[in-house]
Formats: structure tokens, C-alpha cells, sequence
């Protein structure tokens, strides 16, 4: 897949992570926000939570679940990255790391794509 087609995969997966948030009754803060030490891809505020969401996009977990893909290096990148956003923008909300896996076998044809929410995923 090239690297265009890899991006508008990776913004529609999480334009649909992000719709699926807001029917879930979360207030998104943030999308795509990104510093020197890398992107989350949402922020969204979940009843008292401030929740920094990775989303990870997959056809199908023959290769294991999407959120296997989250490993201790990018654990490591988002808490950073996090933690510059709070030095940014301080608030009183509890921080939280959560994963949102989405299945599409058909990608961005997929009509309603399996989502699958991990709060407090690491």
C-alpha cells in the first residue's frame, strides 16, 4: 500500500473511531494533535477522563488484534507526547491511555466497520 493510500486509511479510520467516540457520549478535545515526539491520534473527554485514543486500522487479526500493534515503544512515544499536551493545556480531568481497534475488510468501503474500545488499555 503506498503511502498516501496508508494515510487516508489511517485519517478514515480515525474519523469513524472518532464518530463511534461521540456516540458514546465522549467530547472530542483533539484529533491528530502532534509535537516533537509524535501524534495521538484523538483526545477525548469521557465522563471525568481525559482519554488520549490510538486507533489502529486492520482488514482482519489474522496477524494477531490491532491493539497488539501498541507495543512498549509506542506506549512509551504516546505517554511523552502526552505528557507534553498536559504541560500545554492543564486540566483537571483523570489521564487515561485508550485503544480503539477497528476491523474494515474492504478499508474505506467497509460500510460498518467492528469496533472494538479499550479504555485504560495500558
Amino acid at each position: 500500500m503506498s503511502g498516501e493510500r496508508s494515510r487516508l486509511l489511517g485519517r478514515w479510520g480515525e474519523a469513524m473511531a472518532a464518530d463511534y467516540l461521540r456516540k458514546q457520549h465522549c467530547k472530542i478535545l483533539a484529533s491528530g494533535w502532534s509535537c516533537r515526539f509524535g501524534e495521538i491520534d484523538l483526545i477525548v473527554e469521557d465522563r471525568g477522563f481525559l482519554a488520549f485514543v490510538e486507533v489502529k486500522l486492520r482488514r482482519t487479526d489474522s496477524y494477531g488484534r490491532a491493539g497488539e500493534f501498541v507495543d512498549h515503544r509506542k506506549q512509551k512515544r504516546l505517554r511523552t507526547t502526552a505528557e507534553l499536551y498536559l504541560a500545554q493545556t492543564p486540566t483537571q480531568l483523570q489521564p487515561r491511555f485508550d485503544v480503539v481497534e477497528i476491523y474494515a475488510p474492504q478499508g474505506t468501503d467497509t460500510a460498518k466497520p467492528d469496533m472494538i474500545w479499550h479504555k485504560n488499555a495500558f
